[in-house]
């Protein structure tokens, strides 16, 4: 197995790492979408891993989603489709150096499909929160544009880039 597949393995550890929220919850991002209060107890939609940036991610479901993941019903994804990727640094394991797990918390990102809501941006709302203080990301609303710019190079896909684990 390769090192990044052995990393991926320890996300399920690292979910119950994530920072807490403060009480009654992280500020909300520019747009006024909130981090989910129970997004750590989501599920996992699939791993990933971007060599550009050497970051461990895990995508995570609401209910909504994992209906259509599972059900292979994610072209379009439902409206109510909440998506979690949760990012680490990677970093070596201190006993087995060959395999890679998630070191220091980056940042959590939420999409929120919405088509009527958010229809400008695909039908997805954007929403990121940096460091282990959950700061939200972005001057004001505007930088949901940032987000939906880069996933334009997936709009095949409805936006996404995450395709859902096939579970045996």
């Amino acid at each position: 197995m390769r090192a990044t597949g052995i990393a991926l393995l320890s996300l399920g550890l690292a979910v119950s790492a994530l920072p807490a929220a403060a009480e009654g919850g992280p500020a909300p991002a520019p747009n006024g979408i909130r981090l989910p209060a129970d997004y750590k107890d989501w599920r996992l939609i699939s791993p990933s891993y971007r060599t550009d940036k050497n970051h461990v991610r895990a995508i995570l479901g609401n209910d909504t989603a994992i209906q259509a993941a599972r059900a292979g019903k994610t072209l379009p994804w439902p409206d109510g489709t909440v998506l979690a990727k949760l990012v680490w640094k990677e970093a070596p394991h201190e006993r087995f150096p060959a395999a890679l797990e998630p070191g220091e918390f980056v940042h959590v990102e939420i999409m929120v499909r919405d088509n009527k809501r958010y229809a400008a941006t695909g039908g997805w709302g954007y929403a990121r929160w940096l460091g282990k203080d959950l700061k939200p990301y972005g001057k004001d609303a505007g930088f949901a544009q940032e987000c939906h710019a880069c996933h334009t190079l997936v709009q095949d896909t409805d936006h996404e880039f995450t395709r859902p684990v096939s579970l045996p």
